[in-house]
């Protein structure tokens, strides 16, 4: 549990620091906003703003910011549903439960 929260917080700051290390270029989307769009987009099936959002942060952020949103949805549902994380995603991917 405590190493996936380590690694986690690892890939954040590397992101970050690929961010400032690239030069002058200013962003104007962070990378909670840009994983928002992104899911958005992909659930919409637009590639526009996909490939849109994708442009926003480095992927190593976007991944990074679309797997917090993807926990914090599980996590959401769960408490919804008063199941738990594991039984709501194995239900979204279509697997049995365990």
């Amino acid at each position: 549990m405590f190493d996936r929260v380590r690694k986690s917080w690892a890939g954040f700051r590397e992101a970050l620091r690929s961010e400032r290390d690239s030069g002058g270029d200013k962003r104007t989307h962070n990378l909670f906003e840009a994983a928002a769009a992104y899911v958005s987009a992909c659930a919409e099936d637009d590639q526009e703003r996909i490939d849109e959002a994708a442009g926003w942060v480095s992927p190593e952020a976007l991944s990074f910011g679309v797997n917090e949103l993807a926990c914090r949805a599980v996590i959401a549902l769960a408490r919804e549903r008063d199941e738990s994380p594991r039984t709501v995603a194995r239900a979204l991917l279509g697997l049995p439960v365990s």
